[in-house]
């Protein structure tokens, strides 16, 4: 009976581990679909473009 009761509290701690794991898998996807969306929402249009090295630097003569 002994065994019984040590392999149930096993699979508990199995369940709990794995729904942790479950739970950390759905968050870092909503985090990903989250940046997707507000990539191609244009969001973060207020920053602006980079500016390239070109526009930077003056012509050499």
């Amino acid at each position: 009976m002994f065994e019984h009761e040590i392999q149930q509290q096993h699979a508990a701690e199995l369940r709990r581990v794995a729904a942790g794991e479950r739970l950390a898998r759905q968050a870092a996807k909503a985090r990903k679909a989250r940046r997707r969306a507000a990539r191609s929402s244009g969001q973060n249009a207020s920053e602006g473009p980079v500016s390239s090295l070109r526009s930077r630097f003056a012509r050499a003569a």
